[in-house]
């Protein structure tokens, strides 16, 4: 009898940007520098000694294209019982929603490292912001790829309220990722919706894999770097690999109970709530 060979496998995609450029036509549409590759450094190596095939993008190497690029790869490798880890330590930013499907009149996007801040009519006009829409078709592809033996994370280290501040504190630069300027080739202002939910039910289908999305913040709130050993890193990403070094990850999930507890006790975190969307 012939054995199968296609066992499962564990990927990650990690994309991380620390090194935003500043826009030569405008320098109001520049992004402030953060510290997303911290996050990717640190993590690879967690996973890595997990088991995880490792694939990240990083400063100017996570531009809109490779980050699609990368996510078509990823999906077409990915096969039946695979688990996935999609992680994303960037700058956020709410765009107007242009098809009608968002209550708030605002999608959620995604800050790649050739995405601008502001439109500029005729030159930019928002094609490397990459929308929560075209995110969860890449997730859906995903889930029906590996199948319900498998499992799909993602952890989104972003904020798409935050002010985009550096302030001194106890000695420490404040450093916010996002910002509350929307996206908006109409002039939309952007009003941030009040969601106090930490946990969100997301599509469960016998046809898809799981799914378990960790977002920093919720939608008004402002998402809070840290700084550990003189390192700074997104409060998120520093505290799933705290416990990705203690727990081996797999389907279940109770693990984000003790990242959200971990969150919670860190007093540089007290105008910050994890939200956890789920399928399970």
């Amino acid at each position: 009898m012939l054995l199968s060979c296609n066992a499962a496998t564990k990927r990650a995609l990690l994309i991380g940007i620390s090194d935003y450029p500043i826009n030569k036509i405008s320098e109001e549409a520049s992004w402030q520098k953060i510290h997303g590759a911290n996050d990717v450094l640190m993590l690879g190596k967690t996973l890595k000694n997990q088991g995880f095939k490792i694939s990240s993008l990083t400063n100017s190497n996570a531009t809109a294209y490779r980050i699609r690029k990368a996510l078509r790869k990823l999906l077409s490798e990915a096969s039946n019982g695979d688990i996935i880890y999609l992680h994303f330590s960037c700058h956020g930013q709410p765009v107007e929603d242009v098809s009608g499907d968002e209550n708030d009149g605002w999608d959620e996007a995604i800050i790649p490292y050739d995405a601008w801040k502001k439109p500029i009519r005729g030159i930019y006009d928002g094609k490397n912001h990459i929308l929560d829409d075209e995110l969860n078709t890449y997730l859906r592809s995903l889930r029906s790829k590996v199948g319900t033996k498998g499992f799909v994370y993602v952890v989104i280290d972003a904020c798409h309220a935050g002010s985009s501040y550096r302030s001194e504190e106890e000695g420490d630069s404040i450093i916010i990722r996002g910002t509350d300027s929307g996206f908006s080739l109409s002039g939309k202002r952007f009003v941030p919706k009040i969601d106090k939910r930490g946990k969100i039910k997301v599509e469960k289908s016998p046809a898809l894999a799981d799914v378990c999305i960790l977002e920093a913040c919720r939608s008004y709130q402002v998402n809070s770097e840290i700084r550990e050993n003189g390192t700074y890193y997104g409060s998120l990403s520093f505290y799933v690999d705290k416990i990705f070094r203690t727990i081996k990850l797999d389907k279940n999930i109770s693990w984000t109970n003790n990242v959200v507890a971990l969150m919670n006790k860190d007093t540089r975190l007290v105008r910050q709530n994890l939200v956890i969307e789920s399928s399970l």
